[in-house]
Formats: C-alpha cells, sequence, structure tokens
C-alpha cells in the first residue's frame, strides 16, 4: 500500500508579520514546523502501513528550508520525502497549491491513499485536501477522526461533525482529511532521528511535473487578498466579583447587559 502525506511547515510562532505589499505572511527568518494536524495524518498512515504494509511518502510544496520538517516527517517513520521548491510556485493560493500537488501525486503513481491534516494552522482554510481531491477525480473523506482498512480496497472513515459522527466508505484510491481526535502522534525517536539523514529527499520543480504554467504560482492563484490586518491588542480591566453567590451572579449579569 502506497500512502502519500501532504505536510505543510507552519511558522512556530504566535507572532507573525503582514508584508503590506502582498498581504502574505512573511515566512522568512521565522522558525518552521510541521503543522500540527498533519503530524496527525502522518502518525494516521505510520498505522495503516503496520496494518497493511508497504510505504508513507512525505510530499510538500514550500522553499527549501521546508526540509527540515520533511526530516521531521521522516524521522517519525516514513520512508520518503517529495518538496516541490521552485520560484514558479511561490505565491500559490489553495486552488494552485493543490493543483501542483495533485500533479505530484500523478507523477508518484500507483497512490492508493492520500492523507491531509484538516487544515493548516496559519491559513486554517482546509480547503487542499478536497481541491487535490477534485483534481485527481477521487472520492473523499474530511475531518476524519477514524479510518479503518478493509480488504486492502476499501477504506471506512468516521467524520466527526458538530452533532452528529457520520459513517463513509471509499473505495481506494482516495483522499481524507484528518482530524487530531484520531490519535496521538508518535515522538521522534534517537534512533530514528539518525535514520532520518539516511533518507535521501527529492525535490522537483515545474521541469518535473507536467503542469500548466498558468495553473502554478501565482499565475494560477485567483484569489484576491484586499486587506488584512492585525488586531489591536486592548487591555482589558479585571473585576473581581463577590463572594457571596447569590451577589456575584448579580453582578455578573449586571455587566453583561452593559
Amino acid at each position: 500500500m502506497k500512502i502519500v502525506v501532504c505536510i505543510k511547515q507552519v511558522p512556530n510562532t504566535d507572532t507573525v508579520k503582514i508584508d503590506p505589499k502582498t498581504n502574505n505572511l512573511v515566512r522568512s527568518n521565522v522558525e518552521g514546523i510541521i503543522n500540527s494536524f498533519d503530524r496527525n495524518a502522518i502518525e494516521a498512515a505510520l498505522q495503516l502501513k503496520q496494518q497493511a504494509g508497504g510505504e508513507v511518502v512525505l510530499l510538500s510544496m514550500g522553499p527549501e528550508s521546508y526540509i527540515s520538517s520533511l526530516r521531521d516527517g521522516l524521522a517519525m517513520g516514513a520512508d520518503a520525502a517529495i518538496l516541490l521548491s521552485s520560484r514558479k510556485f511561490g505565491g500559490a493560493d489553495t486552488l494552485a497549491t493543490g493543483y501542483t500537488l495533485a500533479k505530484a501525486i500523478t507523477k508518484i503513481g500507483n497512490v492508493d491513499l492520500i492523507l491531509f491534516g484538516r487544515q493548516s494552522v496559519d491559513a486554517d482554510t482546509g480547503q487542499v485536501g478536497p481541491i487535490v481531491a477534485e483534481d485527481l477525480q477521487l472520492p473523499q473523506i474530511t475531518f476524519a477522526e477514524s479510518v479503518e482498512l478493509q480488504n486492502n480496497n476499501q477504506l471506512i472513515g468516521h467524520r466527526l461533525l458538530d452533532s452528529v459522527v457520520q459513517e463513509v466508505k471509499v473505495q481506494l484510491p482516495a483522499v481524507v482529511t484528518v482530524r487530531s481526535e484520531m490519535n496521538q502522534p508518535r515522538y521522534e525517536t534517537p534512533l530514528n532521528i539518525q535514520k532520518s539523514f539516511e533518507k535521501e529527499i527529492t525535490i522537483w520543480s515545474e521541469n518535473e511535473l507536467a503542469v500548466d504554467p498558468t495553473q502554478i504560482g501565482q499565475p494560477g492563484s485567483p484569489t484576491i487578498v484586499k486587506r488584512i490586518y492585525s488586531p489591536d491588542k486592548a487591555g482589558r480591566q479585571t473585576q473581581m466579583l463577590p463572594s457571596d453567590a447569590k451577589s456575584a451572579v448579580s453582578t455578573l449579569l449586571s455587566e453583561l447587559n452593559n
């Protein structure tokens, strides 16, 4: 079974800067880590590999600094990693990103399952996984809290929604986006960290992919961000409630009504 896990490197900070010209996050000189939901996707892939055999391939798109996050994924136990890196890919929105990842998955070939985290913690859209599924014309399960492999060619997933858990069965190959409730990602052992540096990370540019240049990077990104800003940080005054329960409730209701 060949499983591809698409991962994204995100800033390891809650203090980010915004480029006033491009309205994009400034990622240079900011330490990057694997998107937390993507670690759950890697763990899910490794557990399925233990069950059915095969290999787990990591796939990411970004500058060569993203290699550090791919190394972390290899240290968790993934078998191989591919980085899509080119200036032509820069400025891609979710549509162009999904298109490029889909072309890379097609080049990898014979992929049985494609896993994503439910969303990235920086952009928070949750769109790339479904876009890849549509580009590849594959069935998809989103917001999965569990998956179960049946007969090596079917997958049952349980979607955790606001007020219901939905069971969905799909034929492989398929795309699944993973919730954090699915598992607890394993730690990177010293031995696996050492082994990760023995595994080659392949780098592909647009020259290795059969892409339409008008559908990658900024040319392939119809999204227009008109305005983005950081909210003002306003201080708040703390008011202690009376120790008596009845008085505390009365004071609280009075403040809420103001």
